[in-house]
């Protein structure tokens, strides 16, 4: 199959976020629901959660599902992909969807010194060995046309202390994104990367949501003077993945509010 950048997506969009059943995730299936997206969500343990955002997304007026996946099991990922398949077909009567969001993740707060091979190799598998392999078992299945959108972090541009193995597989993202923009522009697909800077969720046990003198600190550092909130980032990730984005690819885009500019 051959495609350019021009190429029309199917009038009904769908698309496949991973980790939405909570934060980031959760936040741009909503706001893409509002722009007439069907979604499939992704979730880890959060089954509840994850079936209160598919209720949210229905009472929108969209169409929406929820698959169980491990991000940093690469081994699950080729039987996942025809979950995938098997869903569009029933529920959409489709073979591909046209947005694919690479959103979860978690993190490690461990100094250079403090860090295990174990929390090292969690962070790599999880966001930088997942986010390769998964869009790989799901290629067939994206929509020439279509849209990639990678979860980076604002911790590979600046540096805050005990985040190095986090934010070097995040890194790895940044420049994955490049790649993917140039192997799949054949095809129309763009391909960028959505960096968050420190944002209001449960991420990090929530301490930037709880911890009011950290957030003031933050906030101090930040050209717009507060920290982020879930929907400013997943109002930005909508944006990246609407039709009027198709000319940006293999992009860093950060969200930050502009901290340590």
């Amino acid at each position: 199959m051959t495609s350019t950048a021009s190429t029309p997506l199917p009038k009904q969009r769908i698309a496949l976020i991973t980790g939405a059943n909570r934060g980031l995730g959760r936040s741009t299936a909503l706001h893409l629901a509002r722009a007439g997206v069907d979604v499939i969500i992704t979730y880890l343990n959060g089954a509840a959660q994850a079936a209160e955002v598919v209720r949210e997304v229905q009472a929108l007026g969209r169409r929406a599902m929820a698959l169980q996946l491990d991000v940093g099991v690469s081994a699950t990922f080729a039987g996942f992909a025809e979950q995938v398949r098997s869903a569009l077909a029933e529920h959409w009567q489709r073979q591909q969807f046209d947005y694919l969001v690479n959103n979860a993740g978690g993190g490690v707060h461990a100094t250079l010194a403090e860090t295990t091979e174990e929390q090292f190799d969690l962070m790599i598998n999880t966001h930088l060995k997942g986010t390769f392999f998964l869009t790989q078992k799901l290629l067939p299945l994206i929509a020439d046309g279509g849209r990639i959108l990678n979860t980076s972090s604002g911790l590979s541009r600046f540096t805050f202390q005990g985040y190095a193995a986090y934010a070097s597989a995040k890194g790895g993202i940044d420049v994955l994104t490049r790649y993917m923009a140039l192997e799949l522009g054949p095809r129309g697909i763009s391909v960028n990367a959505l960096a968050p800077g420190p944002t209001e969720t449960d991420f990090g046990g929530g301490a930037v949501r709880d911890d009011s003198a950290l957030n003031q600190q933050l906030a101090a550092m930040t050209a717009l003077g507060r920290t982020a909130k879930a929907d400013d980032i997943g109002a930005m990730a909508t944006a990246l993945l609407t039709q009027g984005s198709g000319w940006v690819t293999g992009q860093r885009i950060e969200a930050s509010g502009g901290l340590l500019l």
